[in-house]
């Protein structure tokens, strides 16, 4: 079974939510995932520069074939979440393709979000899992890192592969 890299983007003062799609994934049969989000318990969160944490973003995102997205309201206000769309969509050769997820209880969601998203779901387990796969499909093998023989991301952009899966 094929397992799929995904950068999952996040505001950790909404972690709830974040948890929440996590445990949505993790419980799904039949799928399986790498989560290569930003750790909260990495120190970038608290000392780190804006430079120092945009870098650790892109190091995270380079192995993903697909960068999941909540779109409620909040992503509006969040100015790392217009970073992380912007390196999806621009920080690689080969753009990131994006799931933008609308949470069940958000009535509105961010156009910055939606406007950036190859696809727009519900807050549906198989409805993200499909757009995933959809998304990924030959993407995963260009983006995808040989670990065993020190291979490069992003087909030769020469992108470190990160720290690996949160």
């Amino acid at each position: 079974m094929r397992t799929f890299n995904l950068f999952i983007s996040h505001s950790w003062t909404c972690s709830d939510q974040y948890g929440k799609l996590v445990a949505l994934l993790e419980n799904r049969g039949n799928f399986r995932f790498r989560n290569y989000s930003v750790p909260i318990d990495d120190p970038i969160h608290t000392r780190g520069t804006t430079t120092e944490l945009r870098r650790a973003i892109r190091q995270q995102m380079a192995p993903c074939s697909v960068v999941l997205i909540l779109a409620g309201v909040y992503a509006t206000y969040s100015r790392w979440i217009d970073e992380e769309i912007d390196l999806a969509t621009r920080g690689f050769n080969i753009p990131r393709p994006i799931v933008a997820i609308r949470p069940r209880e958000s009535q509105r969601t961010s156009a910055a979000v939606t406007q950036a998203a190859d696809r727009i779901v519900g807050w549906d387990t198989d409805s993200v899992v499909n757009a995933i796969r959809e998304l990924a499909w030959g993407l995963q093998e260009i983006v995808w890192v040989d670990e065993a023989q020190g291979g490069s991301v992003d087909g030769g952009a020469g992108a470190d592969a990160g720290r690996g899966p949160a």
